[in-house]
């Protein structure tokens, strides 16, 4: 047991997202509207119910400080703070909001993230050139993954064939998920056939830049039954965090066939949790598919599977959506592209959904614990959330 942890300490009480995709049609403060005025309304609360908020956003050009979601609701001068943790932004948030509340600091807390990326234009993600080590040169995020992929290749054998089968299987729950930015399915040759980025990595190995907002009401669990899922709040089992270089491949021990920030952020959320056999125990788990090699990567990091062997265990379906351990029954990444401040917050509010019985696409049958994995930077920074049906 963690000490003075939030084990069962916060509840989950609402949650929404906005359709996804290239939102010309609105601005941040919009999509943040859309995702908080349908979690408000899934906890069956106003605004003026909010203690205080949290916000996830990475680019300076989505908004800069709390004042970003202040704008976009009238919270009438209450506490918000904006996070900004690389890719882990939105989790990091939602991590905040529970310490807040699991404190006894805040009753009602909002929990969400935002980024609007697709008005900026240009090639790849923004920033690249300005961010990271001032002497070090920081390479594009293909590039980083890339690295990942061709050692996996070198030290398992894996294939382009392995990495093709994560982006069909993520792209097959996608289709069904309405507010998914790509929502059609794609073969195997597609994905093989398809140009290269950053070689082994081809198109249908990177998950899209996307515009998109997702919000999570919380509160304690004796306060839960007052609102409008007394019945099936969700409860929070674990949130941890681990951070690591910026910049791995200056680092001498580091062999690119695991990510450790995923492997330290999974041991702490999993003693919380009190999770001894997470293959067993985890029924579903959105993890950070920014790059299929990536999604391989971490389903061995989170240990659902042997080292060397997720490529092997992926293609007899462990991981499909009704498999023995569903990864991704959203789609993730691949089919909702990746608005970096919200990624976390859309994790958590697809497994609060799943367990609740209500997912918006593939529902995994008899759902009870869920995980959701955020992993930012060069495989940097890892945020790591356990959720569990109340007892």
């Amino acid at each position: 047991m963690v000490r003075n942890g939030i084990k069962d300490k916060v509840a989950i009480i609402g949650a929404d997202m906005c359709k996804y995709g290239e939102r010309f049609d609105k601005n941040q403060y919009e999509l943040l509207v859309e995702a908080c005025d349908g979690a408000f309304k899934d906890a069956g609360i106003t605004k003026d119910d909010v203690d205080a908020a949290w916000l996830g956003v990475f680019y300076y050009f989505t908004g800069l400080s709390g004042s970003t979601l202040e704008d976009a609701l009238r919270l009438e001068g209450k506490p918000v703070t904006r996070t900004e943790n690389y890719c882990a932004s939105g989790m990091d948030a939602f991590r905040n909001a529970c310490f807040g509340v699991a404190s006894g600091a805040y009753d009602v807390a909002l929990a969400c993230g935002v980024e609007k990326l697709m008005d900026e234009g240009g090639s790849g993600l923004p920033g690249f050139k300005i961010f990271g080590h001032p002497l070090y040169p920081l390479p594009s995020a293909p590039a980083m993954f890339c690295m990942a992929a061709t050692r996996c290749f070198h030290e398992f054998g894996w294939t382009k064939e392995d990495l093709a089968r994560v982006a069909v299987k993520n792209h097959d729950n996608g289709q069904y998920h309405p507010k998914a930015h790509f929502r059609r399915p794609i073969t195997i040759d597609q994905a093989m056939k398809a140009p290269m980025i950053a070689d082994p990595l081809g198109r249908f190995d990177c998950c899209a830049m996307s515009d998109g907002a997702a919000a999570l009401i919380i509160t304690r669990p004796d306060l839960a039954e007052s609102y409008a899922h007394a019945d099936d709040y969700i409860l929070v089992k674990s949130n941890s965090i681990s951070v690591y270089t910026m910049a791995p491949w200056y680092w001498p021990s580091y062999d690119f066939t695991h990510f450790p920030a995923t492997e330290k952020a999974a041991e702490m959320a999993y003693k919380e949790a009190e999770i001894t056999d997470p293959r067993k125990e985890i029924d579903l788990a959105e993890v950070h598919d920014c790059f299929t090699i990536t999604e391989l990567l971490n389903c061995q990091d989170l240990r659902f599977c042997d080292r060397g062997k997720a490529p092997e265990e992926l293609k007899n379906g462990t991981f499909n959506w009704d498999g023995e351990t569903a990864v991704n029954p959203s789609g993730g990444l691949k089919s909702f592209g990746h608005p970096i401040g919200s990624t976390g917050c859309r994790m958590i509010t697809e497994v609060t959904k799943q367990l609740q019985g209500r997912a918006e696409g593939r529902q995994v049958p008899d759902a009870k614990i869920g995980l959701a994995h955020n992993l930012g930077g060069a495989f940097s920074i890892c945020s790591t959330t356990i959720l569990g049906q109340r007892d």
